[in-house]
């Protein structure tokens, strides 16, 4: 079974511009399925990154069902993220470009070298970028994790409402 690993962006996104939580609620339902079923997940460094909003998706992420489906279990390793971040980005990076790449080498890590693991992302790719401006489907490039954006996740994963 493939797991799909969602970024921050994913989530937000979502929310905001195409399926509100308060309006569109069969897709939140839907995407709480698939965590239950281990189809997606996000590493904790990135549910913290959007779990404290205090706007609907916060709220919803912090519901102890959300919560449990959608955090990945294990902990990213370190030295992981360390190869990440020198490889994918850079490794001579200051304290203000690791600050601003933010917790991206998280969800890379945690899709490196486990088979069946897919980074999902609005991001799109832009080679030229260098350092801590690299998008993150250039990082997974560089690092060998397959990725794909949320609206091809979607239709993988079969969403629809009927």
């Amino acid at each position: 079974m493939t797991l799909h690993l969602v970024d921050a962006n994913v989530l937000i996104r979502a929310h905001a511009d195409y399926y509100p939580i308060d309006r569109i609620k069969p897709f939140w339902e839907w995407l709480l399925a698939m965590a239950e079923a281990g189809h997606i997940k996000t590493p904790r460094e990135i549910y913290d990154e959007i779990a404290g909003s205090p706007d609907l998706l916060g709220q919803w992420l912090r519901r102890p069902d959300v919560k449990k489906a959608i955090i990945l279990p294990e902990a990213t390793n370190g030295t992981t993220v360390a190869a990440v971040i020198s490889r994918g980005y850079a490794p001579d990076l200051n304290d203000v470009e690791v600050e601003k790449i933010g917790r991206d080498p998280f969800l890379v890590a945690a899709a490196l070298g486990d088979v069946g693991r897919i980074v999902v992302t609005r991001e799109v790719s832009s080679p030229k970028k260098e350092r801590s401006n690299r998008k993150l489907p250039d990082v997974c490039m560089t690092m060998g994790v397959p990725w794909m954006n949320d609206f091809d996740l979607w239709r993988k994963l079969d969403f629809r409402i009927e």
